[in-house]
């Protein structure tokens, strides 16, 4: 029988994380993936491949609309669609290739194959030629990360009704692409496919998109996406969809009157939300029962001795982020070491145009709560870098604690947000309060000096206002 000290379940983000980081702690490891590739969806088929593809069609809104026709910059792009799938496939190949290499480095053994769960410290493997094995270890780590949900009246057939990595692999624009779900995946492919040209619209059961977001951002997003030609309809609750030749007839409830509509599409994106992926663990024969949503919890239960479960397959936003914070504290705590994750310092980024991050709590929050807090508002129109850009749209809030005058919630709209909330990440990490955090002398121009500035604006001496 083959032993490890941890035998991880999948190698997706978490799971090769988790396997580097207990490998540099001097501790064997055996990775088991059944899929073809390592990498998991974060790599092949879901951050990855988006965030190129909206980066790509960035540029060429950018090209085909003219906006640098006032620096002097004019051209007329062409779109070479199956060039840009095969530079994201060929990206996609590379960044698989270079995490082989790094478990390799660190001495982490891949195997292929599916793995179930045989009883605590025990993994049944039935390799790619169907015959099986056990393998034992101290540890057993599940990391099987998640799959697209689908509607319950609509299985994916990945040729009209879509999930998300169906709608990464297109060979051609949709003439109208409806999406079911106005959330992170919803948004960012409604982005990608109307700046290639397609007629995009987002269907929402809830009264506004990206419920998580604050109010504020998340009216704005929706106020943007609409001026970019997306349609959105709120309160529309998806109740039936028919496939038809050259197409698909969806039907919409709208919530507040009960009427049901007809929407037709050349394609659907179901984009509901992912489960977690522990169908086929066997996991009675370790003590271990999953949620109704098939989550389990991220920490070993005294039922399930020996056990861990790390990223997707756990309760809590679904980020690569999130699970490599957790496959840190995993293999940490699994050598003895006190390993956590301060999940308030999780930033959450939608990478579309413009592009949304946030991180702690959001207004309502903390109304809910009764705790007493201050905004400090900066819009980017005031930043010398906007001005620029040619940008006047954007802006960066930050709620701050009444009691504490720590950050409580930050939340950001406009160009580079995904990298200036890690500024406010650190602070809140390092718990600086505001004031402290205004004092921080940024560079000029930048758009971080309108991070800066909010938080002067908290503390209510604002410079430029």
């Amino acid at each position: 029988m083959d032993h490890y000290d941890i035998i991880v379940i999948g190698c997706g983000a978490a799971g090769y994380n988790t396997a580097v980081r207990a490998s540099q702690l001097g501790l064997s490891v055996a990775c088991i993936e059944r899929a073809q590739a390592i990498g998991g969806a974060g790599i092949r088929t879901g951050c990855i491949p988006s965030r190129l593809l909206l980066h790509a069609s960035e540029m060429y809104e950018i090209a085909a609309k003219a906006k640098h026709a006032t620096l002097g910059i004019r051209c007329v792009p062409t779109l070479d669609l199956s060039q840009m799938m095969r530079y994201k496939t060929k990206t996609v190949e590379n960044m698989v290739r270079h995490a082989t290499q790094l478990l390799g480095r660190h001495r982490v053994k891949v195997i292929p194959g599916t793995a179930r769960l045989a009883g605590s410290g025990k993994v049944a493997l039935t390799g790619p030629d169907g015959l099986s094995r056990i393998m034992s270890g101290r540890a057993v780590v599940i990391a099987t990360g998640s799959e697209p949900i689908p509607l319950p009246f609509a299985a994916f057939n990945h040729h009209s009704i879509l999930h998300s990595a169906d709608a990464l692999a297109l060979d051609r624009v949709p003439r109208h692409l409806a999406i079911v779900g106005a959330g992170a995946t919803g948004v960012e492919l409604a982005s990608l496919w109307r700046r290639l040209g397609a007629r995009v619209t987002l269907l929402e059961r809830r009264d506004r998109i990206c419920h998580w977001l604050d109010r504020d951002i998340a009216t704005a997003l929706q106020r943007a996406l609409r001026r970019q030609g997306i349609g959105i309809r709120l309160s529309a609750d998806v109740v039936g969809i028919d496939t038809r030749t050259g197409g698909v007839s969806i039907h919409v409830c709208n919530a507040p009157t009960g009427e049901i509509a007809t929407l037709d599409a050349e394609q659907v994106l179901v984009a509901i939300g992912r489960r977690p992926a522990t169908v086929g663990l066997n996991l009675a024969s370790a003590g271990l029962r999953a949620g109704v949503d098939g989550e389990l919890p991220f920490r070993p239960s005294p039922c399930a001795d020996g056990i861990w479960v790390v990223g997707d397959a756990t309760d809590g936003p679904m980020l690569m982020s999130k699970a490599e914070e957790e496959a840190i504290a995993c293999a940490e705590q699994i050598a003895g070491l006190p390993g956590f994750v301060n999940y308030a310092t999780i930033p959450n980024v939608l990478y579309t145009s413009p592009e949304v991050a946030m991180i702690g709590k959001t207004e309502d929050e903390l109304r809910a709560t009764g705790v007493p807090y201050r905004i400090g508002y900066c819009p980017l129109a005031v930043s010398a870098r906007a001005t620029i850009h040619g940008t006047q749209t954007g802006s960066v809030k930050l709620i701050v604690d009444a009691r504490t005058h720590l950050i409580a919630g930050a939340h950001l709209i406009g160009p580079r947000a995904a990298e200036l909330i890690s500024q406010v990440a650190i602070a809140v990490e390092a718990s600086m309060i505001c004031e402290d955090f205004a004092r921080i002398c940024h560079p000029y121009p930048t758009w971080s000096e309108s991070v800066r500035q909010a938080a002067m604006a908290a503390g209510g001496w604002m410079m430029r206002t």
